[in-house]
């Protein structure tokens, strides 16, 4: 049996687990991930593989990791999360576990997993909106990611076609797609919609306790559930901008699916069918004829593992 290890390093753990050539999870485990500390980080990941590997023999490592990474898989040109800039990962990953070592970007391995193991493996080509603190984005187009000429395509979260001179991003543009449709975007809506309008937002305030300000991401999507206006109309707001951005790729790509994942896709039909109506909208005469259907991703936070453990496995053939 082929056994390789996919590692996902993010803003608070760094999640291993050990996948077979079926997608098939068999052991999983984490660390904290000590965030300002890059040598820790590299710990970290050791101790990780160190832990899955015993008692298996294991082929090879594939690494996910927010950020830019180069087109040769080895290097973090910049991870602001991480506080890494020309991180050669790869190489230090591989000197302290002694395997070959695939270093790709977090979203990549994600639409990657669905790819080959989830909601998009009857497709060729697919699109993967992850929708978290921020936007990213993953793309493959006739089963190949799309990694551009340095390695940092389909950053689909710093788009901005639908809000060109909007609000300031942290990548230091103006109106990028994270700032209108992400979790903290969805917040945001909220909370100025309830300061606004606070008798159309009664359940969410009483969630929050009278405060606009202290309204979370749960309690928009709890009060939403219970029929506020103000927070289904959170969840219309950043709908409006990933169904037009949905729009965009249909265009551009041509995809098989479309895939909403993160951890706002929990909240279900909430955001899926704002999404899908505000996407109908806009895709204009494009809708007359076939497109691709907008639904949730399959693997939830197995995507990641699953997918950087099999570019790990076929790292000979890199797609």
């Amino acid at each position: 049996m082929s056994l390789t290890i996919g590692v996902d390093i993010g803003g608070t753990k760094v999640g291993g687990g050990v996948v077979d050539e079926n997608g098939n999870v068999l052991a999983t485990t984490r660390r904290p991930t000590p965030a300002e500390d890059t040598p820790g980080v590299i710990q970290a990941v050791k101790e990780v593989v160190e832990e899955l590997r015993e008692g298996r023999e294991i082929e090879a490592v594939g690494i996910g990791a927010a950020g830019w990474i180069s087109s040769d898989r080895s290097t973090v040109m910049l991870a602001p999360n991480l506080s890494w800039q020309n991180e050669p990962l790869r190489d230090k990953v591989a000197a302290a576990i002694d395997l070959p070592v695939v270093v790709e970007n977090d979203a990549n391995v994600a639409i990657w997993g669905e790819h080959k193991y989830g909601a998009a493996k009857r497709h060729r080509s697919s699109v993967l909106y992850t929708i978290g603190t921020g936007v990213g984005g993953g793309i493959v187009v006739k089963d190949n990611l799309l990694r551009g000429t340095n390695g940092v395509a389909a950053e689909i979260g710093h788009t901005r076609s639908v809000m060109p001179d909007g609000r300031q991003c942290g990548c230091g543009r103006h109106g990028c797609l994270e700032q209108y449709a992400s979790g903290r975007a969805l917040t945001r809506a909220a909370q100025e919609g309830a300061a606004e309008h606070p008798a159309k937002a009664a359940i969410l305030l009483k969630l929050a306790g009278g405060d606009p300000e202290s309204i979370t991401g749960r309690q928009v999507t709890e009060a939403a559930r219970q029929g506020d206006e103000v927070a289904l109309g959170a969840f219309d707001f950043i709908g409006y901008y990933l169904g037009n951005s949905a729009a965009d790729m249909v265009n551009l790509i041509d995809p098989g699916v479309i895939l909403i994942a993160g951890g706002v896709v929990d909240a279900g039909d909430l955001l899926l069918d704002p999404i899908r109506r505000h996407y109908q909208e806009a895709l204009g005469n494009r809708a007359k004829v076939p497109v691709a259907e907008v639904r949730a991703a399959e693997l939830g936070s197995k995507a990641g593992v699953i997918g950087a453990s099999d570019l790990a496995r076929h790292r000979e053939v890199v797609p």
